[in-house]
């Protein structure tokens, strides 16, 4: 075991191993050396009386543990507030979504020249344009989606489906068509137009924005009842990107009803010859956000309808009122518009059905 004064691996070479050598405890090797722990202070620091002859080389080993900790938690928390204050500062923020819109709607009634042809649903159908529609909701097709500048393709795919969901339901569903049960369509609407949708339902009124008839299709089952036939329908759909957080689907629609007097009931016998077309073309805005496409809810931006065969006159607010098999439009024209009167202002529109539009079911002999 080597003395007290010797180097930690034991005495170098070529220096006396003797115990009577008085210098043998300043002899240092290069082991030793790097492990002092030691510094010596500059000429300056060594200038001061109450200096330390010598200092730690590492200053942090003089700091406990638990203030170390405590170091770093405070840096950690300032790193951490930083953070979150760049980023309520960062100039780059999300679109602005525009707030919903009211419905603007227009009905405008068909008025037919001539008495409106009645048959057989089979022949009416067959000899008039709507041959070439499809039934139902076969004829209420998507276009490929596509991804826009700021949605995806999949956020473009919910947004027609939601559009086409809204479509079948309002115009092709029986309880929609005949005054019934509602809520399927208003489950669809933003919640910002719910109290609209239910005024319209409740206090239907000819201002442009408060016509049942605006927000679905529907017959006064007093008057009308839907004959044994598939509705025939063909439209398109179109998408736009209207800004970074707003996207728009149009649909243009034409829906062929086959109708008969209510009077006459539902037991429709073959060969009855009451019945009826009325067709409606619906062209209709609809506006999605992102959060609208997650919630599988739309806003219905404008509803634009002409329907006939239809009188001028009608009072189409709350129901569409088709002329019926035999029926005619007469003389009347368009209700009287009165440009002195006050408030809102809701002009009187009305066109003529093209003899064309009509089916020409063959002459019986």
């Amino acid at each position: 075991m080597g003395r007290p004064g010797d180097p930690p691996e034991g005495t170098p070479e070529g220096v006396p191993g003797s115990g009577d050598d008085e210098f043998r405890s300043v002899v240092f090797d290069e082991s030793f050396v790097r492990a002092a722990r030691l510094q010596e202070l500059s000429a300056r620091e060594r200038m001061g009386d109450s200096a330390l002859a010598v200092r730690n080389r590492h200053a942090w080993a003089r700091v406990s543990t638990s203030r170390q900790v405590l170091v770093l938690v405070v840096l950690i928390a300032l790193a951490f507030g930083t953070a979150v204050y760049m980023g309520l500062r960062h100039p780059y923020k999300d679109a602005a979504v525009p707030p919903a819109e009211p419905l603007h709607s227009t009905v405008v009634p068909l008025a037919p020249r001539d008495p409106v042809p009645g048959g057989t649903a089979q022949q009416l159908f067959e000899s008039g344009p709507a041959a070439r529609f499809r039934d139902g909701a076969e004829g209420v097709t998507l276009p490929a989606a596509r991804s826009t500048a700021h949605f995806s393709e999949s956020q473009v795919i919910a947004a027609l489906a939601a559009a086409k969901e809204y479509t079948v339901k309002s115009a092709l569903d029986p309880a929609v068509l005949t005054g019934g049960d509602r809520r399927t369509v208003r489950v669809l609407l933003d919640p910002a137009q719910l109290d609209q949708f239910d005024k319209s339902f409740d206090h239907p009124a000819a201002d442009g924005r408060h016509a049942a008839t605006g927000w679905l299709i529907r017959f006064d089952p007093a008057q009308v009842v839907l004959a044994n036939a598939p509705i025939r329908t063909q439209g398109v759909f179109t998408v736009a990107e209207t800004g970074p957080a707003t996207l728009e689907v149009s649909g243009d629609h034409t829906f062929v009803y086959a109708v008969r007097p209510a009077r006459a009931g539902h037991d429709e016998r073959p060969g009855t010859t009451d019945t009826s077309l009325f067709t409606v073309r619906r062209a209709m805005r609809f506006r999605f956000d992102r959060d609208g496409l997650q919630e599988h809810r739309l806003t219905v931006l404008s509803a634009s309808l002409q329907a006939g065969p239809e009188s001028c006159s009608a009072d189409d607010q709350v129901y569409l009122r088709p002329l019926l098999a035999g029926q005619s439009a007469g003389p009347d024209g368009p209700a009287a518009t009165d440009p002195y009167a006050t408030g809102q202002v809701t002009p009187a529109l009305c066109g003529t059905l093209a003899p064309g539009a009509q089916p020409v079911p063959p002459q019986r002999h």
